[in-house]
């Protein structure tokens, strides 16, 4: 057997998981220029993530008992396949929206039809993708390989804020309708169809006995935690209850933590166009930077920082969420774009500990028979916060600029004090380790 990180099947299959963080990631960096441009309601242009998240929480876990049936290599198809077709319907009713031939209210009507595409579909090939990975690696290479591919959801989060502002683009031809902020939707649909051809020419017809997991929403703010890796290695003999006793509070401090994260990351956004008093367009490469600013720390804190200071999840929570605190005050009351990138990186930072500490917090509470169980808990809780918290977010900041920011400070204060006096240190030789 080749070694997984050279085998082009697996470079395949990473590059399907980088595409659909990359592509999502893209649209929402983009997504409040335009809502600003076609003079939609912020929680309007809020609300259409919320639906997609949904709905891909939903579907996930249906795709992923679904592919031990209908085959990896279809499931795989299916989610690249609605990841490309989503976007290029984006792309279409943002494009009409831009030239005027949809009022604002048709255009985020359909545009919201499309995501709900993706939301369906998407979800069917992270699943699907882990099990193929898992049924060519050996036990020994397993949680590696699928830690590696779970990486492309990371990288992604960078890359696609990153990109995102270069992908905006002109007429067709002097005079011409407009392509503009439509054109990362396009981009990406491009690039998802070279990857369904790619993946429909070249991934072998095999089909691995592994189970593959489902996998937590790819959002702004949404850094892997390495739950699903969990959820699809580990045996699951006993089953966990969300409000068992031994995991309740570390759900608590998951699903309030999660939320304050996501209306943060949702409203950055528009708060990049109002404080630096710009055109939507001209905000597009300054809340890029932010953005990656924001996700470059969080993978700083999980994959360097983490292992460097060998704290426990009790210690990655407590800390992870002050840092997190001042973070968020800094966002909501800096005036500049220096401040403000400043401030969601150190917020991005300390989330980037907290959610790791309630991954291994959650798993060491546990004896070994249910990592599975609480492993699938700690992904639905990560995705589960990106139904609501963005349009929680946007709504708060539609009644004050600093109050999304201010209240996520006031929340991670109070979950400080919340988890000093109910969190136990726990036998680090149980579950999984916090770096996961």
């Amino acid at each position: 057997m080749k070694p997984v990180r050279t085998d082009l099947t697996f470079a395949l299959l990473f590059m399907v998981m980088l595409a659909i963080a990359m592509g999502n990631t893209a649209l929402q960096t983009v997504l409040p220029a335009l809502g600003r441009r076609l003079g939609a309601p912020d929680t309007v242009v809020a609300g259409v993530f919320s639906v997609s998240a949904l709905l891909w929480v939903v579907a996930a876990p249906y795709w992923a008992n679904r592919s031990d049936r209908q085959g990896r290599r279809a499931m795989v198809l299916l989610g690249i396949g609605g990841f490309t077709i989503s976007l290029f319907l984006c792309g279409m009713f943002l494009f009409a929206g831009i030239n005027g031939w949809l009022a604002p209210f048709a255009t985020f009507a359909g545009f919201i039809c499309a995501r709900a595409i993706y939301g369906i579909f998407g979800s069917a090939a992270p699943p699907a993708v882990q099990a193929l990975v898992a049924g060519r690696t050996t036990r020994d290479e397993r949680t590696k390989a699928l830690t590696l591919l779970a990486s492309a959801f990371g990288l992604g989060t960078i890359l696609g804020p990153a990109i995102a502002p270069y992908l905006v683009l002109g007429h067709f031809w002097s005079g011409g309708p407009e392509i503009g902020l439509a054109g990362p939707a396009f981009v990406f649909s491009a690039f998802g169809l070279a990857i369904w051809i790619s993946v429909s020419r070249y991934l072998p017809r095999i089909e691995a006995p592994a189970h593959g997991a489902a996998t937590a929403y790819p959002s702004i703010g949404g850094q892997s935690s390495g739950a699903s890796v969990t959820a699809a290695t580990a045996e699951r003999s006993e089953i966990i209850g969300f409000f068992d006793s031994r995991v309740r509070t570390w759900i608590i401090i998951g699903l309030v933590m999660g939320h304050a994260q996501a209306m943060t990351g949702q409203a950055i956004g528009f708060l990049v166009i109002d404080r630096l008093a710009v055109d939507p367009v001209s905000a597009l490469e300054p809340t890029g930077l932010v953005l990656m600013m924001g996700a470059g720390s969080a993978l700083l804190a999980q994959w360097g920082l983490i292992p460097l200071l060998d704290l426990k999840p009790r210690a990655l929570a407590l800390w992870g969420l002050g840092i997190a605190a001042l973070g968020c005050i800094a966002t909501g009351t800096a005036t500049s774009l220096y401040g403000i990138a400043l401030g969601y990186a150190l917020a991005s930072l300390g989330f980037g500990f907290a959610r790791p500490g309630f991954t291994a917090g959650s798993s060491l509470a546990v004896g070994p028979e249910a990592q599975g169980s609480i492993a699938g808990k700690v992904t639905s809780v990560n995705g589960a916060a990106f139904v609501l918290g963005p349009s929680l977010g946007v709504g708060l900041y539609e009644l004050w600029r600093p109050l999304p920011y201010l209240t996520a400070a006031l929340v991670m204060a109070a979950l400080v004090a919340y988890a000093f006096f109910n969190l136990r240190s726990s036998d680090p030789g149980r579950g999984a380790s916090p770096a996961q």
